[in-house]
């Protein structure tokens, strides 16, 4: 239980990085839009470095 608890924020962050990253390159070229592909590097550049500090105090707790 300890362990998944630890992996399970880290889970998230690389599921979010590789989803956007698949969704930007495998979708159709007729659903591009400039507003969709904002919030798309939005999620694929600044979420997943944005919830580190979130992830290891979240970690360093637990192992507290």
């Amino acid at each position: 239980h300890k362990a998944f608890s630890t992996c399970l924020p880290h889970l998230a962050v690389v599921s979010l990085f590789i989803s956007t990253a698949m969704f930007t390159y495998l979708k159709p070229l007729s659903v591009s839009s400039p507003s969709l592909n904002l919030v798309v590097s939005f999620l694929y550049s600044v979420v997943p470095p944005a919830l580190n500090p979130l992830i290891y105090s979240m970690r360093n707790q637990e192992l507290k």
